[in-house]
């Protein structure tokens, strides 16, 4: 029987959540169909503690463990899930939600709960992680007299406000009364094996208490987590797919001042998929150049032994594998002193302002330049910290590209200090990667960024530079689709001639009609500076009034001056064309939020 005729004989769902339901269903295989069918007969046991609405008496016979997890780059959702699984094994029922999903009317019913959350930009909660931040600061924040709580912050040591959302969750819950069962901690990008070991304490701490009544204790999963997709494909973060390169060519012109490259690699026989909005993790070797170098500088030779998370490998391979050496953190000076009995960098190291401004401008070949210094191998290597995948937001939609991936990456590449320097993974795509050879990589699905349900809604997109990639994607995504929804894209770049992005297939895009509007800003084209956000306020009335028709709203690219300044943009739009004062367009925009029709992939 069809589901339009399953729907109409007995339905609680409005005609509009019908529709939605239809058009997902339409787009699943049986495959995808049989999974949302076991996750919501799973979820429907704890689907009361989400909603607010009263549990069966099977489900709140006993306790269970809420972990919510705050992630920009995926990192806390991974060790959420992680310990959830850890919670499983002693027979614990644990939920991992996203704290964009959560309804913080449920909040005041929690026994147990665990927040794991990066921190992003100046000590900002990541975009997901927003609306449970502002609410607990809130006046309509309950007190928590019966809430048993911990908290796990991932940041990076570089910054100056290290692991301080985490920091915030942990004192705010204190302040309403709650009670942490382990204390916090915060951890630097290195950050596996201590979370690892936090998460068996605090299962242990908690087992007597939350020990599961029955014998079928799980876990339940956000949708798209590898929690609940394990059988999709048996590569992963921890486990990534050796994909080869098919193509890498450069779409700046010769003049340009950027350096981008369309890469585009084959997934074929992986298994792995991905969605419009999923960026693509690139693990990367280090420049061979670069670490004889090193090598040089501290007198180790190459073929010395050295041990590294209980393997033994010599230290060139350590060097060139595992171990981050294009970005600086403080950590390093600390050790590398302390290796080479330098005082000068140990001073350094004790001054925390100034050891930030010394590291930023600096890669680890550069303090090692500036103070090089005998040590053991093992020292060096001990003094480095293991190397992070780079995330890429993917440029391409499955629909139309099957077993591609392709990206859009602007090659770091710099000269400082008399010397020439490129990113650690641009480098290695952009110049020391050749078309056939292997690439390790891994999808990190992001569902806080995902094209609207509805084919018929409205999307404004805004991405300059190669913030356009993801919304590449989502026109790939939205042609292949049929997609009725107007599509408006907002894209800026220095100059016309040298850095109009996949101007061909936008213009195509655009005679075709999957384009409605292709609003540009080449800011060194004219006299004054023209940028995104003025190109925004020129369409100003235009924009509000997309957004009032329910258009969603979506910023990819930089996020320290571009979306701020895009913000600022929105805001004054709101207030002018809307009626607002500031105060009101600025909860407008919260409300966009809220209800995911303004979403974020900033970096």
């Amino acid at each position: 029987m069809l589901l339009s005729s399953l729907v109409a004989q007995a339905s609680p769902l409005s005609e509009q959540q019908v529709n939605q339901l239809q058009g997902l269903v339409s787009q699943l295989n049986p495959i995808q169909q049989a999974w949302v069918s076991g996750y919501l007969a799973a979820s429907a046991q704890l689907a009361g503690q989400l909603s607010g609405q009263p549990v069966p008496a099977q489900a709140a016979a006993s306790a269970s463990l809420t972990i919510l997890f705050g992630s920009q780059t995926g990192n806390a959702r991974h060790v959420a899930e992680a310990l959830a699984k850890q919670a499983q094994a002693k027979g614990i029922v644990a939920k991992v939600v996203d704290m964009a999903e959560y309804k913080t009317s449920q909040l005041k019913n929690e026994q147990y709960l665990v927040i794991v959350t990066s921190t992003y930009g100046e000590g900002e909660p990541p975009e997901n992680a927003i609306g449970l931040h502002n609410f607990l600061f809130s006046k309509k924040a309950p007190k928590l007299p019966g809430l048993k709580y911990a908290v796990l912050g991932l940041g990076d040591t570089s910054y100056e406000f290290f692991c301080k959302t985490a920091q915030d969750f942990d004192q705010r819950l204190a302040e309403l009364g709650a009670t942490s069962v382990l204390p916090r901690i915060d951890l630097d990008v290195d950050y596996q094996s201590q979370a690892d070991n936090w998460s068996n304490e605090l299962v242990t701490k908690l087992e007597p208490e939350l020990t599961a009544a029955g014998p079928s204790a799980q876990v339940i999963a956000w949708p798209g987590s590898d929690a609940t997709v394990g059988a999709v494909s048996q590569y992963s973060k921890q486990k990534p797919f050796a994909a080869e390169l098919y193509t890498k060519q450069k779409i700046t012109g010769r003049d340009s001042t950027k350096d981008v490259r369309h890469i585009e690699i084959s997934l074929a026989d992986s298994g792995l998929s991905y969605q419009p909005g999923d960026a693509l993790g690139i693990y990367f070797l280090n420049d061979p150049a670069l670490v004889r170098e090193l090598l040089l500088l501290t007198a180790v030779a190459r073929d010395t032994p050295v041990q590294l998370a209980g393997d033994t490998l010599t230290v060139e391979q350590a060097l060139i594998e595992q171990l981050e050496l294009t970005q600086s953190y403080p950590a390093f000076v600390e050790k590398y002193a302390a290796a080479t009995n330098n005082a000068t960098l140990t001073a350094l190291a004790g001054d925390k302002a100034a050891l930030r401004a010394y590291i930023g401008e600096r890669q680890i070949i550069d303090i090692v330049r500036d103070y090089p210094g005998l040590l053991s191998a093992q020292q060096l290597v001990d003094a480095l910290r293991k190397q992070q995948p780079r995330l890429y937001s993917i440029a391409s939609s499955q629909a139309e590209v099957e077993d591609e991936v392709h990206l859009t990456v602007g090659v770091v590449s710099y000269d400082a200090y008399g010397q020439p320097h490129l990113g650690g993974a641009s480098g290695f795509l952009a110049e020391r990667l050749a078309e056939g050879d292997k690439v390790k990589v891994f999808v990190e699905h992001n569902n806080n960024f995902r094209l609207p349900p509805g084919d018929d809604t409205p999307v404004i997109m805004i991405g300059p530079g190669t913030g356009i990639a993801p919304f590449r994607a989502f026109l790939q995504e939205r042609d292949a689709r049929g997609a009725a929804g107007k599509n408006w894209l907002f894209f800026g770049n220095p100059h016309f001639t040298q850095d109009f992005l996949y101007q061909l297939e936008l213009q195509n895009y655009l005679k075709r009609g999957v384009l409605t509007k292709l609003s540009v800003a080449f800011s060194r084209d004219q006299a004054d500076k023209l940028y995104v956000q003025d190109k925004l306020r020129a369409h100003g009335r235009d924009v509000w009034q997309w957004l009032e028709d329910g258009a969603h709203l979506y910023i990819c690219g930089d996020a320290n001056r571009m979306a701020k300044d895009v913000q600022q943009a929105l805001i004054d739009i709101v207030q002018q064309y809307g009626g607002k004062s500031a105060e009101q367009a600025q909860t407008y925009l919260d409300e966009l939020r809220v209800a995911k029709r303004y979403q974020k992939d900033v970096y």
